[in-house]
């Protein structure tokens, strides 16, 4: 189990088939599962649910990846997320965000 101390080179997203559909794993730090978020094409767009467990804040991030990624590739995606590092400031609050929005971006475009 990684500390957690604040590095951001030790955030990780890897994926894992399920038939055609894709779970996405989103760790750093002190690595857990604080959300789930699936996504799922259907006749009206792109629909989502999430679940949270209380007191964390990973949600906010692990929908609209879901979307982003069952939108771009047709497909149902479960994104499940848990990156805690302590006591963050917002600047190191928006780098996380940052990195996992460029490790979503690369891992769409190694999919395309």
């Amino acid at each position: 189990m990684s500390s957690g101390a604040f590095d951001p080179g030790d955030i990780l997203l890897s994926e894992t088939a399920v038939g055609q559909d894709i779970l996405l794993l989103i760790t750093g730090g002190v690595r857990h599962i604080g959300a789930a978020s699936t996504a799922y094409p259907g006749g009206n767009g792109v629909s989502a649910a999430t679940s949270a467990v209380p007191g964390h804040k990973e949600h906010t991030i692990s929908e609209s990846v879901a979307i982003r990624v069952a939108e771009a590739l047709n497909r149902t995606v479960t994104v499940v997320m848990g990156i805690h590092y302590d006591d963050l400031s917002k600047e190191q609050i928006a780098q996380v965000v940052e990195i996992v929005e460029r490790k979503v971006e690369q891992y769409l475009a190694d999919k395309l």
